[in-house]
């Protein structure tokens, strides 16, 4: 990681229901960011969790007593989108990282994103688990929600990426202070509209492999979820519909005014 030389690095990580795994998940990302002599901070927010996340995580903060940690709450579970926001307002790194607490990325594919945004000269890098070098250990059924959630926003926006929601991504922290000035998805289509958005203000999007190794042996994501998803999704895209044509009819009247 030469390239973040005396550069700063916030990772941000949302967990909910996380109590049995995010000491051990901390752990492990303190250890690889240290073996990488990286400048970093950990922003926790637990989103409104029903057991003991954010008991466990703020003791284990404190006890370390090295700063490097720092613990936010939801009151309710609003959702990972609004956890990540939230956590972002608290970052001060120079590079931003999105980091699931459950451990299924590991800490250390960062490294290859840096590379990646380096040899790319990209804005964002996102772990891809269509990139064909990706490694993918997880539940069937999860297999077949990605795939189908792929068909339906690639018909819909045309993104030149092939996944959205992996849970590790890179960016550089001006292009979420620029992309947040006009978001609303706060839910289960975050990162979406986020790279929706990115890629309008002409950031560019950078895909990388990942090894994804499932440590649940079963889906967290029911029926309830995958249709606010849907409605979440449709409502960004008619948002996108919405601002391209007021976009297409501004430069009508410029042309109609000269």
């Amino acid at each position: 990681m030469k390239n973040v030389e005396g550069k700063k690095i916030s990772i941000i990580m949302p967990a909910y229901n996380e109590a049995d795994r995010i000491v051990e998940s901390l752990k492990e990302t303190m250890k690889t960011f240290d073996d990488f002599k990286a400048n970093y901070e950990i922003i926790v927010v637990d989103d409104g969790s029903s057991d003991q996340t954010f008991e466990i995580t703020n003791k284990f903060a404190q006890d370390i007593s090295n700063g490097k940690i720092i613990v936010q709450r939801n009151r309710a579970n609003y959702g990972k989108g609004r956890a990540l926001y939230k956590g972002f307002r608290y970052a001060t790194g120079d590079f931003i990282i999105f980091l699931d607490a459950d451990m299924d990325l590991h800490p250390g594919q960062i490294d290859t994103f840096f590379d990646l945004m380096e040899l790319t000269d990209s804005d964002i890098v996102i772990g891809s688990k269509r990139h064909p070098n990706s490694k993918l250990f997880y539940p069937k059924d999860r297999r077949i929600l990605s795939a189908g959630y792929f068909f339906l926003v690639k018909m819909l926006f045309g993104l030149p990426i092939n996944d959205t929601q992996t849970g590790l991504k890179l960016f550089k922290a001006n292009v979420l202070k620029t992309v947040f000035k006009t978001f609303i998805s706060r839910e289960f289509a975050f990162d979406l509209e986020l790279l929706v958005t990115a890629h309008r203000f002409g950031f560019k999007i950078a895909e990388a492999p990942v090894c994804i190794n499932s440590q649940r042996g079963y889906n967290r994501i029911g029926l309830w979820a995958v249709y606010k998803m849907t409605i979440d999704t449709i409502g960004i895209y008619l948002r996108f519909l919405r601002n391209r044509t007021k976009r297409l009819t501004g430069k009508i009247k410029r042309k109609i005014n000269k």
